[in-house]
């Protein structure tokens, strides 16, 4: 027997209740935006989503149940309206939510981002009746459905790499009366026919600020993007655009991620025996350990954005107890080896990886360890600079 789909009477009431969890959290201080999300019916966006299960594989792989109306109504309503991270695509693979599969481990690709979230990128982007907008990322659609019900659909463009998952969100869009501006496009480059606008804001990552990105904002715009890299530092800037072409603004506090283009994903860096079979026999104590940029706090997670600004094509991994950092375009490597309470390091290349990161780290505690709200970033004449006053400045890369 086929399950009933949703009727719209309990997924109004699930609204609701979404929408003020939202308010007594102050995710949005505008009502108008709690507004949107008791309007919108964020099931229509995501027909299939996969949860992870309660267990892993015996492999260790993180097992990941598809969820449908079809397979458990209930659960797939609950998971709908709650304030999670729904994961839709898995490795660029458009699944079939008619016969939905099990997934044993994979790299996420595309999610419907949690409410809370995508309600303070909004937000943080200081979005205004009457601004053209560009998102970056339209994901499931619900973000952008949010966007048309607040700003009204006329005012909003948004891009999509990929083709299948621009489809399925137009679908939903267009069913649930939102027509804004679709279009198939690499989000590094902007959209220039529908150019310019008064905000920007990506639902993805960046290694750094397009250019584009800049030049098709208006004189006063802004744009809010989340920034990456290959050692997984993020960090969030809101800048402004100024009448000369530059753009400069804060980076924000908080500990936010998102999925990076697809174009600025780390690369595959092969075996990580084979780096550490070309490490010299010698070591010296590390000064400080590697959990200064990987423990889970809020500062490390910070400290790691700083040191991937100075080491853009530094990878890090592990192999059992020993930790290896891996320069796929310099061919330096450098690795951490626990011993007696302490670290030992091994560099080899034309860059010493882990003296690199010991000095960002000297330079952030002589600074007395700013907050990222105390950084601010600069694009412009080839520029992408980012500075604090006690810190010597860090460049990002060119995108």
């Amino acid at each position: 027997m086929t399950t009933p789909k949703a009727s719209g009477t309990d997924a109004a009431a699930l609204r609701r209740e979404l929408a003020k969890g939202l308010a007594r959290d102050g995710t949005a201080g505008d009502p108008r935006w709690l507004a949107a999300v008791d309007e919108v019916p964020r099931h229509r966006f995501v027909p299939g989503f996969y949860l992870p299960a309660d267990a892993t594989d015996e492999h260790g792989l993180t097992v990941w149940e598809p969820v449908t109306a079809d397979l458990d109504r209930s659960r797939w309503l609950a998971a709908a309206y709650s304030d999670a991270t729904l994961i839709t695509q898995f490795d660029d693979r458009e699944p079939d939510w008619s016969v939905p599969e099990v997934r044993h481990g994979g790299a996420p690709t595309s999610s419907s981002t949690l409410p809370s979230l995508v309600l303070r990128m909004w937000v943080d982007a200081d979005v205004r009746e009457g601004d053209t907008v560009l998102e970056i990322g339209t994901g499931s659609g619900y973000s952008t459905a949010l966007a048309c019900e607040r700003l009204g659909s006329a005012d909003v463009t948004s891009i999509d790499v990929d083709p299948h998952r621009l489809s399925a969100a137009a679908d939903a869009l267009y069913g649930c009366g939102y027509t804004p501006t679709l279009a198939v496009a690499d989000g590094r480059y902007g959209y220039w026919p529908e150019a310019r606008f008064d905000r920007i804001v990506a639902a993805c990552s960046f290694r750094s600020v397009p250019g584009s990105l800049v030049a098709q904002t208006r004189p006063g715009g802004k744009i809010l993007l989340t920034l990456s890299g290959w050692l997984y530092g993020c960090a969030r800037v809101l800048l402004t655009v100024a009448e000369d072409g530059t753009a400069e603004g804060p980076l924000l506090p908080g500990t936010v991620s998102f999925m990076s283009v697809r174009a600025h994903a780390a690369p595959a860096f092969g075996n990580p025996a084979h780096w550490a079979a070309g490490l010299p026999e010698g070591a010296r104590p590390a000064r400080y350990g590697p959990e200064r940029i990987s423990a889970a706090d809020s500062e490390a997670f910070h400290l790691r954005f700083l040191v991937q600004c100075a080491l853009p094509e530094t990878q890090m991994t592990s192999m059992g107890k020993v930790v290896l950092l891996v320069d796929v375009v310099s061919g330096s490597v450098a690795s951490l080896t626990p011993c007696d309470g302490g670290w030992q390091v091994r560099e080899a290349g034309p860059v010493r990886l882990w003296e690199r990161v010991e000095e960002i780290v000297d330079a952030f505690d002589s600074a007395g360890r700013p907050g990222a709200e105390l950084f601010r970033l600069r694009v412009g004449g080839g520029e992408r600079r980012l500075s604090n006053p006690r810190m010597p400045a860090l460049e990002l890369p060119r995108s």
